[in-house]
């Protein structure tokens, strides 16, 4: 920006304005805070005053003098400031001005300058707004300083002492003063002096001031935590050491980064900061690490990256520090990424003494530090292996690929052990990078991993698989095999079949030799069919199946194979491919996989003929280029005729339900048929159709209904077969055969007797739009699929309505404008589609709405005389977006009401659409006509008025609705009293949008008396529910809101303005922010055991995580029963001792626990005589006391407030329900007795029997104190007597 704009800026008064409102102090007097920000324009002004008075022009040099003639008078080098206001606006000045000043003016008045600012950069007198305005001055002079004035020492006078007080205020506590500190740093060392020299003279005087100064707050620190005397105290000088960070950061980001004598000691310096426990300075640390490897990326800065490593490697911890050495391996591999990017040849000799470095820490005890070694050696392969060493690899890289084998295949041992997890991550990287060329280092590795893994005992399964399956997709099957054969064919002893290797074939195989499945796998799978073949048809034993699954994942590896293979032109012969066919013949179960190699065969060439990657990028991914592809497509083009001859007849003997692998592969084949053959293909189908056609049936729907009932497995017609593979080959046929497959399409659609032949016919002509050729087809011939299409609207079935209006919206799309009259002819027909049953249909007939309008919008002329049922003489019309409105609103006359809803229903759609695109009269017209809509005695017709209304609502002006409320509400209302088909809840919805756009004042003026009631319910009910929301409720109406929101998922904005709830949208889409804190927050809960916390790092942690709020329960303590002799549950003897249960002698105290045969007598007199006792009444009933004595009986169980279900007293007494729960009764056949007995076995009465004494069991359950009766199980049993 030049300095007349920045000056402009500072003379306007808007700007003057903008300052006062969004900085002025609230601590000044009022009549002082607008005059203080308007100082300097003042300055300004007296500063040009004084420049006209001396006719000088406005230049920047006089604007400096002047401005230094005021600063004198402001700042005194022995007084400090004079006047606080006219320094501050003078030096705002002056940084403005100073960068436009010449450079030899700076140069010679720096004393002089330094000298008078040197007041004004005392950090601890001046305030923010000042110092910043001294820095912008203080680093424009320092640019501008040559190597001359930077060779003075900091003694003098000269840049270095100014850059110091820099380096000062670069740490200061105040954030906007540190910030405009650093970028002045920054600015100050990118703006190097002319010289040999990397680096900036004074990046030494920087770096040794920044590192000086953090040394000082780490010695501080470490002195603060001595004098704590044992206390925990944490790092309290984080600030400090934070904005020494960022100065050092901050010279380490210049252009030429670190000074490259300085780069021991602040590795040092850094390493010892890594080391605390303050994650945010560890990360400032190793954030430093990462600028200063960023910087030594670039060619200028190269140099020092061999001295910042062996710095680094100097700088090892202890091979047991958890706490320091993870850091220290994250700073080594992003070392050697940034070496690997300069040097990459030199990083990758130097890369086995780095790996063997590293990987003698996955031995250690430390979790943390076997995780950051994996990490730092995974980063090894992939970023330290250049691809030059995989593509051409040199005499010099053969001993480095040689000691990488060796060392990664040493993590097998057993020292590394309990890191085998990592180790076996490590592993699949070292494949992943080196590729083919691991064949002849890593055969040790995948033997020793074979071995691990065809132990049943061995736990890691999962991760061995994942290694090996990055050999086979860097190596290849075949090698893999050679060092782990199958054994399979042949077993014998001591060579274990590798069975389990086949499920991991079939995932990594790809881009290998397909000869290898010929003569590996057909063989193999020959043999084991062979064997189910010699068991003939007798029943199936387990090793039989075993064979049959052995053959499925053998052919299961053929798609695999089949991706982009390296020999396809040599391997994928005559007999192979008579092979495949013969297996799609005979094999029903491995079509699929069949079908699936097929089309992997074509599409995988296809995908690499269009990749964008380069030549050397495909080589090292595929080992390929795309002229091996383009060949590779024109071999398999010389099969496609025969193979396609082979799925269409294949297709015909598939069921429905299995065919759509077969037209897949169909499709993959069609693409590559040359056009000849394609064409000869299609004849060959046309043939074939024309006397099915004429052989056809008529079949109706319920025909076919009954034919489907009485044979689910029946294969469909030939006719529909064919007709599946006309329209599939339809998108890729040439030119000349459009006329052949039109007239096929005109004989096939009157067909009304057949609905699904007629639906295949629809098909083809969206399926032909798909292709150029076919685009021109349709556009030649749009006049006669226009008549074929009208003519076959009276055959039109139901179930091809959704195809019909795809064909329709086809033949609409490139309709020329000279054909606009097709439009209104077709129209009556999509308008009805909009109330169709089926929603396919529905949407597609609303989309076809929409691109009629817009074929309209886009103008023309509608002949009407060719309009069916018109006039000839009709007069000719424009086309426009009204006219169609017009030509819809046509139906409103209809004579059903079933025309007449559709008609509203597709204005409403096309309203919603283009209500912007109207004019204001057209809109108006409609909404008086429709409107009128709502006094209809018909319930299906005033169903669509209400969503015209709400779509009205939400879409139109204020100004277009207001002055219709009088004529709209009374008859909006009238039918919220209609409870059929949820008019109410319509109505509702329609009067809430209403009161949010109008407000409820408009909206009750115009309410009739007698239905304010109504409208008052509703306000009722959304200031409830605002205030549920306000208080955080998460009552059950609030969950089953939030859980409705969740369900009501619209396709389309219309559909959501049409059918949403009106809380949906507005409302909460209002309060969304503090719905998702609600929900991040206060929705979690903790389940915590009592007895101690929940172990958040337990990877069980989960399952006791719980989005809703947990009930506390009354858990009865954990108690182990006692059981007698029999081995059965003994209930209501808490004794301790270990005597016989079923001695009854005791001393009858209670508190031994044991029972005497007094009380045992009394008891069994008590159950026989007693007020509980069962008696007989009436009829010889039985009948059961529910009387209760206090004290006795019925006393709960209390559970303290800490949910722990301790006793409060002991439980008195317990019983068994009802058995009608069949849980615990008598008669319920649940765990515990009745009839039945546990899990349904026979009643035992000796099971059900208590002893002497023993209490009552009551339902199983602890019966608390002060139950109601009425809650009480009617028949309490009396354990089974």
């Amino acid at each position: 920006m030049a300095l007349a704009d920045k000056l402009n800026k500072i003379r306007s008064p808007k700007l003057q304005n903008q300052r006062e409102v969004c900085s002025f102090d609230l601590r000044s007097p009022p009549h002082q805070r607008i005059s203080d920000h308007r100082k300097t324009a003042i300055v300004l002004s007296a500063v040009e005053d004084t420049l006209k008075e001396q006719k000088c022009d406005f230049t920047p040099t006089a604007y400096f003098a002047a401005l230094l003639a005021l600063l004198s008078q402001s700042i005194s080098s022995s007084q400090g400031i004079i006047n606080k206001e006219l320094a501050t606006s003078v030096v705002y000045l002056l940084d403005h001005v100073t960068s436009y000043v010449p450079v030899t003016l700076l140069r010679t008045k720096f004393s002089q300058i330094l000298t008078s600012l040197a007041p004004a950069l005392n950090p601890a007198d001046i305030e923010a707004p000042l110092l910043r305005s001294s820095i912008g001055c203080l680093e424009s002079l320092l640019v501008a300083q040559d190597s001359a004035a930077w060779a003075l020492p900091p003694g003098q006078v000269g840049p270095r002492r100014a850059l110091a007080g820099l380096l000062t205020l670069a740490v200061d506590h105040r954030p906007k003063v540190r910030k405009r500190a650093q970028d002045a740093v920054i600015y100050v060392l990118k703006s190097s002096p002319p010289s040999p020299a990397i680096d900036h003279p004074a990046a030494d005087m920087c770096a040794e001031t920044a590192l000086r100064a953090l040394n000082d707050m780490l010695a501080a620190n470490a002195t603060k935590k001595r004098k704590a005397k044992g206390h925990k105290q944490d790092d309290q000088n984080t600030p400090g050491l934070m904005h020494a960070l960022q100065l050092i950061k901050t010279i380490a980001g210049a252009s030429a980064g670190w000074p490259s004598k300085k780069i021991e000691a602040l590795c040092e310096v850094l390493m010892t900061v890594s080391r605390s426990t303050n994650e945010y300075l560890t990360m400032a640390a190793l954030e430093i690490f990462e600028i200063m490897f960023a910087g030594m990326a670039n060619e200028s800065s190269s140099s020092k990256l061999p001295r910042m490593m062996e710095a680094i490697s100097e700088l090892r911890p202890s091979q047991n520090d958890s706490q320091l050495l993870p850091p220290w391996i994250a700073v080594v591999s992003r070392g050697c990424d940034v070496s690997a990017q300069v040097e990459p040849e030199e990083t990758f000799q130097k890369l086995p003494e780095s790996f063997e470095l590293i990987s003698s820490y996955l031995a250690s005890a430390s979790h943390s530090i076997r995780v950051s070694a994996s990490e730092c050696l995974i980063s090894f392969f992939v970023n330290c292996v250049p691809n030059s060493v995989i593509l051409e690899p040199s005499v010099y890289d053969e001993k480095p690929l040689e000691k990488l084998g060796k060392l990664t295949t040493n993590l097998l041992t057993v020292r590394f052990q309990a890191a085998w997890i990592e180790v076996f991550s490590v592993l699949s990287a070292f494949f992943t990078a080196l590729r083919w060329r691991s064949k002849s280092i890593a055969d040790e590795i995948i033997q020793t991993i074979g071995e691990l893994r065809s132990n049943e005992s061995f736990n890691g399964k999962k991760e061995a698989d994942s290694v090996l399956g990055s050999a086979i997709e860097a190596m290849g099957p075949e090698a893999v095999l050679q060092l782990l054969p199958l054994n399979l064919a042949n077993p014998k002893a001591g060579q274990p079949g590798r069975a389990w290797l086949l499920p991991v074939l079939r995932d990594h195989v790809m881009n290998t030799s397909l000869a290898h499945f010929r003569s590996e796998f057909v063989p193999l799978s020959e043999t084991m069919f062979r064997r189910v073949l010699d068991h003939g048809d007798s029943e199936k034993t387990m090793q039989i199946k075993i064979f049959e699954t052995l053959v499925q994942q053998i052919w299961a590896l053929l798609p695999g194979y089949c991706s982009l293979p390296l020999d396809m032109a040599v391997a994928f012969d005559q007999s192979f491919a008579e092979l495949l066919s013969n297996v799609l013949y005979m094999q029903t179960e491995l079509r699929v996989d069949v079908c699936r190699a097929l089309q992997s065969l074509v599409e995988s060439n296809q995908e690499l003929l269009s990749s964008d990657a380069s030549a050397s990028d495909l080589l090292i991914q595929r080992k390929m280029n795309k002229a091996d592809a383009q060949k590779n497509l024109d071999h398999l083009s010389s099969f496609a005729s025969n193979f396609l001859s082979v799925l269409f007849n294949v297709y015909g003997q598939t069921l429905p339900q299995f065919r759509g692998h077969i037209l897949q592969c169909i499709n993959a084949f069609l693409s590559i048929t040359p056009l000849h053959e394609l064409s000869e293909t299609f004849t060959s189908v046309i043939t074939l159709l024309g006397p099915a056609l004429a052989e056809t049936t008529p079949q109706t729907q319920a025909s076919k209904q009954k034919q489907k009932q009485s044979t689910a497995e029946k294969m469909p017609s030939q006719l529909h077969s064919l007709m599946d593979l006309v329209v599939t080959i339809s998108s890729y046929l040439p030119r000349p055969t459009y006329p052949s497959l039109f007239s096929t399409a005109a004989l096939v659609l009157p067909q009304s007797t057949d609905p699904q032949l007629q639906k295949k016919a629809y098909k083809l002509l969206p399926r032909i739009a798909t292709s150029p050729t076919g685009i021109l087809a349709l556009q030649e011939r749009n006049a006669d699929l226009q008549s074929l299409l009208l003519s076959t609207a009276a055959s039109a079935t139901s179930p091809c309505r959704h195809d019909r209006l795809s064909a329709i919206a086809t033949v609409v799309m490139h309709l020329p404008t000279s054909d606009l009259h097709f439009i209104p002819s077709i129209l009556s027909e999509v308008v009805i589609s909009a109330k169709e049953v089926n929603e396919k249909a529905r949407t597609a007939a609303f989309d076809l709405l929409i691109l009629m309008a817009t074929k309209m919008s886009g103008g023309g002329t509608i002949r009407q005389s060719k309009i069916p049922h018109m006039d000839a003489s009709a007069p000719e019309v424009a086309a426009s977006l009204e006219e169609f409105f017009t030509m819809v609103s046509a139906g409103l006359v209809g004579s059903t009401p079933h025309m007449v809803s559709a008609s509203v229903t597709a204005l409403t759609r096309i309203l919603y659409e283009f209500h912007k695109e109207l004019s204001k009269a057209t809109v108006e017209d409609m909404l008086e006509t429709i409107f009128l809509f709502l006094t209809s005695p018909s319930r299906e017709i005033v169903r669509s008025v209400l969503g015209f209304v709400k779509v009205a609502i939400i879409s139109l002006p204020t100004v277009l609705l207001q002055p219709r409320l009088q004529t709209v509400l009374p008859g909006l209302i009238s039918w919220s009293r209609e409870h059929k088909a949820q008019f109410r809840a319509k109505v509702k919805h329609i009067l809430e949008r209403a009161i949010r756009k109008f407000g409820y004042a408009e909206i009750e003026r115009w309410t009739p008396e007698g239905d304010r009631k109504f409208l008052a319910n509703i306000r009722k009910a959304k200031d409830r529910a605002k205030r549920k929301k306000a208080e955080g409720a998460t009552d059950g109406h609030s969950n089953q809101r939030e859980g409705g929101t969740g369900k009501n998922v619209f396709e389309s904005e219309y559909d959501a303005a049409v059918y949403s709830d009106s809380d949906e949208k507005d409302e909460e889409a209002s309060d969304a922010d503090e719905q998702k804190a609600k929900g991040r927050g206060g929705g979690t809960y903790i389940l915590e055991d009592s007895d101690s916390p929940l172990d958040l790092l337990d990877r069980k942690a989960l399952g006791s995580i719980s989005s809703s709020k947990p009930v506390r329960g009354k858990v009865l303590a954990a108690k182990r029963g006692k059981v007698n002799i029999d081995g059965k549950l003994v209930i209501g003897m808490d004794s301790d001792d270990d005597d016989d249960p079923m001695v009854l002698d005791s001393n009858g105290n209670g508190n031994s626990g044991e029972i005497s045969l007094e009380g045992g007598i009394n008891a069994y007199v008590d159950a026989i005589k007693g007020r509980d006792s069962v008696q007989r009444g009436r009829g010889g009933r039985l009948k059961f006391s529910n009387k209760r004595e206090k004290g006795t009986h019925g006393e709960a169980m209390d559970v303290d407030d800490e949910g722990e279900g301790r006793y409060e007293r002991p439980v008195k007494a317990v019983r068994f329900g009802n058995g009608a729960n069949g849980t615990n009764g008598a008669r319920g056949g649940g765990l515990s007795g009745g009839r039945g007995g546990p899990n349904g076995k026979k009643y035992d009465p000796k099971s059900q029997r208590r002893g002497l004494g023993m209490a009552k069991v009551r339902g199983g359950r602890v019966v608390k104190s002060g139950e109601r009766k009425g809650k009480e199980t009617k028949n309490r049993g009396t354990g089974g007597r």
